[in-house]
């Protein structure tokens, strides 16, 4: 059965394009022409990846990605031609994007990101009893099986890629996990030279789960080595 991407670009000329390679590699592709159409496909095409542009009028690819995730975790990857900048990738994040990547982009390299997307996100099999890993302290509770996060008292709500890396963490707590390691788990082989995504991710959760980011708890650094949940709180 052929994957349904959904392509949404205001310039028909990079959807023919971005199409016809899609076609190509045996994927099935869907067009939109702006979020707003996008938006209202979700529900009608149940695409299983969408490749957003970043840039467009009325309503930008970040405003569009907010409105796809209170209705689909469906894995966002943002295209941008923008110049790269850490800033931008945080504002990604935010906006509830998976990946963002930069054009120009190589054919192989997109295609190779779309495969670990879609890899990452296939629904665990009928009959499968989620791993029962669950953390939980006066502050923070990490209930992996139930995908539940509370920080604080209030239940947060993360990311499918956030979500992930904290997992993995949790999953191996008091161990110390190599950015290699890392980006395997989380991303895919295909990302294990893209370490600074490892340093943004973390940086941006913890934000969100630890009380005084610029002193962290619960995610601490190895320096030169990587990363690990500190279950000693």
């Amino acid at each position: 059965m052929l994957e349904n991407i959904l392509l949404v670009d205001d310039d028909p000329a990079q959807l023919r394009m971005m199409s016809s390679f899609l076609n190509a590699n045996n994927l099935k592709p869907l067009q939109a022409n702006n979020g707003r159409e996008a938006v209202r496909m979700i529900a009608s095409s149940k695409p299983d990846l969408i490749i957003l542009d970043m840039v467009m009028p009325e309503m930008d690819g970040c405003e569009t990605c907010r409105l796809i995730r209170e209705m689909s975790n469906v894995p966002v990857i943002m295209l941008t031609g923008q110049r790269k900048s850490e800033a931008d990738i945080v504002r990604g994040l935010d906006c509830g994007a998976d990946e963002y990547i930069y054009k120009p982009v190589g054919n192989r390299e997109l295609l190779a990101r779309i495969k670990a997307a879609l890899r990452r996100s296939e629904k665990v099999p009928a009959g499968d009893i989620p791993k029962k890993v669950f953390f939980s302290n006066d502050y923070l509770t990490v209930d992996v099986a139930e995908r539940k996060v509370i920080v604080n008292g209030e239940r947060l709500k993360l990311t499918p890629r956030e979500f992930r890396l904290l997992a993995l963490l949790v999953e191996n707590a008091d161990r110390i996990l190599s950015h290699k390691q890392v980006l395997e788990h989380v991303w895919g082989y295909e990302y294990v030279n893209d370490v600074d995504y490892v340093r943004i991710y973390v940086s941006h959760l913890r934000q969100k789960i630890e009380p005084e980011p610029s002193t962290p708890r619960y995610i601490l650094t190895e320096k030169g080595i990587g990363y690990y949940f500190c279950s000693a709180n």
